[in-house]
C-alpha cells in the first residue's frame, strides 16, 4: 500500500512536470495580429490639423518574429491605420518597420523590448496625396502564455518617430498601443 502511494505521487509529479517543461520551449517562430491605436502629433503639412493639436488613428498590425535565441528575436511589424481628421476626412496609413526584439522569458509571463526602423506610408486622396518617410518606434509589451503555441498580448506601448516633412521641425512625436494574439511555431 505505501508503494503504490509513492507510485501515485511519483506519477502526479511527473504528469506536472512535463507540460511545465513543454511550455518552456523557445518558439522558432511567433507571429501577432492585433488592434493598434495610435496618437498622432499632428503636423499641418500631413493632417492640416492645427500644429498644437493630435489626432487619433485606429487601425491592426502583424508581426512576424524569428527567434534567434531564447532571449534575442528578429521582428518584421506591419500596420495599417485610419486617422479621421477634422471629423470630415481620413488620411490612411501603413508602417513597415523591422528590427531586434529582446525577450525576458521565464515562465508565463513573457516581457519584451525592441527598437523597430523603417518607414511610414501615408495618403488623403482629397488634400495630402501620398508622402512616405522614415519611421521608427522604441518600446515593449508583454505576452501570457495560454499555451505551447499561443499568447495573448494585453499590452504593447511604443513612442513611434515619423519624419514627414512638415514645414517645421520634421518630426513627429506619436505613441502607439496595440494588443492581440501570437501564435508560436517550432521549437529550440
Amino acid at each position: 500500500m505505501k508503494n503504490a502511494s509513492g507510485l501515485v505521487v511519483l506519477i502526479l509529479v511527473i504528469g506536472f512536470a512535463l507540460p511545465t517543461k513543454a511550455q518552456d520551449v523557445t518558439p522558432r517562430f511567433e507571429a501577432y495580429a492585433g488592434y493598434d491605436y495610435m496618437r498622432d502629433n499632428a503636423t499641418n503639412d500631413i493632417t492640416h490639423d492645427p500644429p498644437s493639436q493630435s489626432v487619433n488613428g485606429n487601425g491592426g498590425s502583424g508581426q512576424l518574429e524569428f527567434n534567434a535565441t531564447r532571449w534575442l528575436g528578429v521582428v518584421g511589424d506591419l500596420g495599417g491605420y485610419a486617422v479621421a481628421r477634422n471629423g470630415f476626412a481620413t488620411t490612411h496609413q501603413i508602417s513597415y518597420l523591422f528590427g531586434p526584439r529582446v525577450n525576458f522569458r521565464g515562465g508565463r509571463v513573457t516581457p519584451f523590448a525592441q527598437v523597430l526602423l523603417g518607414a511610414m506610408w501615408a495618403s488623403d486622396a482629397i488634400v495630402l496625396g501620398s508622402k512616405t518617410a522614415f519611421g521608427t518606434t522604441a518600446g515593449g509589451g508583454i505576452d501570457v502564455t495560454v499555451s505551447r503555441h499561443f499568447a495573448v498580448r494585453p499590452v504593447q506601448a511604443e513612442y513611434f518617430l515619423t519624419k514627414f516633412p512638415d514645414g517645421a521641425d520634421n518630426r513627429q512625436n506619436n505613441f502607439r498601443y496595440s494588443a492581440g494574439i501570437v501564435f508560436r511555431f517550432g521549437g529550440q
